[in-house]
């Protein structure tokens, strides 16, 4: 899980205002022989159908071409740039391939991975993962860093959709009705008002309390209230020194985990469990529990940390 940035929702809605000619990339070198390069059929759809739409491609320097720039002439490309080890990209990758199949081809997702096509990130200038961009008419639209949610997601391709002038509602791209008051809560978020997103995500629940988007929101506003003005590197240097602290590991944990760890964050406070008992080890299990609330349900992280939680604590 990232920290949703402040100023994420105003570069979002700024998104589409500059754009940057990609024809320098339409016949990329050939890599040094040292290069980490993935194999020239690596772009491959995936999971498509034989006779659907394509939605989701994965693609390296050789393909680039082909399936961005060229592509991008007739129909919208958003690109993921992303690595196996990033925790938030697993967060955000599957978000975007559901939409990417909810838009039924009238957009397409193109995957990149950084480690397999180093000259490929270098070139677009990728500082961070994930980063998103899109690529419409041949054109580079800045996107956003980081991991985002599901409603913000939704927002962002509807302005791919509107800018590269596909109807998102015809297109299908919107996907299922989404509350306003999701995207409101979410919005509130990204914007720094964790008062204002709480009260609307409690609402939702009070309203629906199963409902995982609103449960994932407040558990990131919970989360973000916690670390305020928290040192992180103090807060997981303390919890270090003091293993059976379980006040100082759990905020280690919540630094962690705000920080993109969220395997070294759940290991944390499983290695805490096996170590204390009582009410301690009840403190220590709730609040792995309400971490577990803040990233998918399906997540590998939470997944593996569930069954070890088992183990644990029988």
């Amino acid at each position: 899980m990232t920290r949703p940035d402040p100023r994420q929702a105003a570069a979002m809605s700024a998104a589409f205002s500059r754009a940057v000619d990609l024809s320098a990339l339409a016949s990329p070198a050939p890599a040094d022989n040292g290069a980490k390069t993935a194999a020239p059929d690596a772009g491959r759809h995936r999971a498509e159908p034989q006779d659907g739409p394509v939605t989701v491609i994965d693609a390296t320097e050789a393909t680039f071409q082909a399936e961005v720039i060229e592509r991008s002439m007739t129909t919208p490309v958003v690109i993921d740039f992303w690595a196996d080890w990033c925790q938030p990209c697993k967060k955000l990758s599957p978000t975007l391939e559901k939409l990417a199949a909810e838009g039924g081809g009238s957009w397409v997702l193109v995957k990149v991975d950084v480690d397999s096509n180093q000259r490929l990130a270098q070139a677009l200038q990728i500082q961070s993962i994930p980063t998103v961009m899109a690529v419409i008419r041949g054109q580079l639209m800045e996107g956003f860093q980081g991991a985002i949610g599901e409603a913000q997601a939704r927002q962002f391709i509807q302005a791919v959709l509107q800018a590269g002038g596909v109807d998102a509602a015809q297109a299908g791209a919107a996907g299922p009705a989404v509350d306003p008051r999701l995207e409101a809560a979410d919005e509130a978020m990204s914007a720094g008002d964790l008062s204002g997103a709480k009260a609307l995500y409690e609402q939702l629940l009070a309203e629906t309390p199963k409902d995982p988007l609103a449960r994932s929101g407040l558990a990131q506003v919970d989360l973000l209230e916690r670390i305020d003005g928290l040192d992180l590197a103090d807060a997981i240097a303390k919890a270090d020194a003091s293993p059976t602290d379980v006040a100082a590991q759990t905020a280690a944990a919540d630094a962690e985990l705000v920080q993109g760890q969220a395997e070294q964050a759940f290991a944390r406070l499983i290695a805490t469990i096996r170590k204390v008992a009582g009410d301690e080890r009840d403190a220590a299990r709730m609040h792995l529990l309400k971490l577990f609330e803040v990233a998918a349900p399906d997540d590998p992280a939470v997944v593996k940390a569930r069954r070890d939680l088992a183990s644990a604590l029988f």
